[in-house]
């Protein structure tokens, strides 16, 4: 059978000594997270088992990054051999900083992803902006952010709001939006991988 990101994420947590796993969940409910995400509230953590703390990080934060924020938070408790092991068994490439992303669809190694460099040309441009959403929703997207990116009242705003989303997001949810503007705003990918 194969291991889902939450069954790996358990059997690293389960690793931790009790107090260890306090002082992760105490680090986890004060963590920095990136825009367009909130902390778990310390409420919910306190009484929050493996398998409780688990759900959490994957429903606030979704898979690619509640592994990021899980190493990271390994790492600073001195846990850096769970972390790795973590970022390996998960395939995630953003856990260590000096790997080199793997070429793409929409990138090479030596350039900026394709949406980081027609960042205002696909602002600009990109209209409907809802079926592209509709496409990451889920997959990329929270319901809540979802939402927020939706609430935007042109197109030019609801990409804006989409790109403050983006510090949060690997090279899979990059190339995610990449697939998703060249099937539904084919024209428009076409015309700027032209230039």
């Amino acid at each position: 059978m194969v291991k889902t990101v939450r069954d790996h994420l358990v059997d690293t947590l389960e690793e931790l000594g009790a107090d260890e796993f306090k002082k992760f969940k105490t680090k986890l409910n004060t963590f920095p997270v990136k825009e367009g995400f909130s902390c778990i509230p310390r409420g919910r953590l306190e009484k929050a088992d493996v398998l409780d703390v688990c759900d959490m990080l994957i429903s606030h934060y979704l898979e690619d990054y509640a592994v990021q924020i899980t190493t990271k938070l390994l790492s600073d408790i001195n846990k850096k051999d769970l972390a790795d092991r973590l970022c390996k068994a998960t395939g995630s490439g953003s856990c260590d900083e000096g790997q080199k992303p793997e070429p793409s669809s929409g990138a090479t190694k030596d350039e900026q992803h394709f949406v980081d460099r027609h960042r205002e040309a696909l602002i600009q441009r990109t209209t409907p902006v809802e079926p592209i959403l509709d496409v990451l929703h889920g997959s990329v997207l929270t319901d809540e952010q979802y939402q927020t990116v939706l609430s935007g009242n042109t197109s030019q705003e609801k990409m804006r709001k989409l790109y403050q989303l983006m510090p949060g997001w690997n090279k899979r949810c990059k190339d995610q939006l990449y697939e998703a503007l060249k099937t539904k705003n084919r024209f428009l990918v076409e015309d700027l991988e032209g230039n």
